[in-house]
């Protein structure tokens, strides 16, 4: 593995740790997740050409990271993709056991780089996810929030079939004012009737909130851990950039191949029934 020809990402500090985006893995911005899952596989080549082993500066090093660091070229800390993998495969397997057993994984990614991916990934695996901010409550209040995504659902269906109709235009205009809103604050859970089997959070850091409720309600944490952050409390962290568009895009891009892994053996056990 020839580390000299890649070229760091963007650091706070002006460095650039940023790998850039191949044509395949598209851009921030795309709604269309475009990844063909049925040739994705968890290699060391993919995650390397997707700037997966790429860390922040040294001097931001949290000590708990020791063990997933390979070395340091140009002050930048870099992951041992080896250990990164393993604990891909550990993550995937889980997911894949979760929804085989009837239940959700939430996405969560609320960073600037990682909130279209994010719901692009959920949407493709057919997964509730969060890429605004985090509102708090979401599981350690979950009846409370139950209620609002209800108010949003129904709202949503009344508007559809018209039955808005009866009030003026400006009532009009002001409930749907308030749809959008909850739409954009949660949407991405308005179809989450119970609480989650189990979370993936892009950030550790960034999503440190959703990963502490899902702690306090016991549901288990897969997320992405840099080497600023620390993996404790994290049921399974996976070494990794969670800076790189292209980085984040990978291990979203192996979490819903899990999703659907654990899809297809549900329904291999419908077929066996029948």
């Amino acid at each position: 593995m020839n580390r000299e020809k890649e070229s760091p990402k963007k650091e706070k500090d002006g460095k650039d740790r940023s790998a850039g985006l191949s044509a395949e893995s598209g851009s921030a911005s795309s709604g269309d997740f475009g990844v063909d899952f049925g040739k994705l596989e968890i290699n060391i080549e993919n995650m390397f050409k997707s700037g997966v082993h790429f860390g922040h500066h040294k001097s931001r090093k949290n000590p708990k990271m020791n063990d997933y660091i390979f070395g340091t070229r140009s002050n930048i800390n870099i992951f041992n993709l080896e250990i990164t993998a393993e604990k891909i495969k550990s993550a995937t397997n889980f997911i894949s056991g979760i929804v085989a057993s009837g239940q959700e994984v939430v996405f969560v990614g609320t960073k600037k780089q990682a909130k279209n991916l994010v719901e692009s990934a959920a949407k493709a695996c057919q997964m509730p996810y969060v890429s605004e901010r985090w509102l708090g409550g979401t599981f350690t209040n979950f009846s409370e929030i139950s209620k609002r995504t209800r108010y949003l659902r129904d709202g949503q269906e009344k508007m559809k079939k018209g039955e808005f109709g009866k009030y003026t235009k400006f009532e009009q205009m002001k409930i749907a004012e308030e749809l959008d809103r909850l739409e954009r604050k949660m949407g991405g859970i308005k179809n989450m009737l119970k609480l989650p089997g189990a979370i993936f959070a892009v950030s550790a850091i960034d999503d440190s909130l959703a990963i502490k409720e899902a702690a306090i309600r016991n549901i288990p944490v897969v997320a992405l851990v840099d080497t600023n952050a620390s993996p404790e409390g994290i049921n399974y962290p996976i070494p990794a950039n969670e800076d790189a568009v292209s980085s984040i895009k990978l291990m979203l891009a192996y979490m819903a191949k899990a999703v659907l892994d654990g899809r297809k053996r549900i329904n291999e056990k419908i077929d066996k029934k029948e």
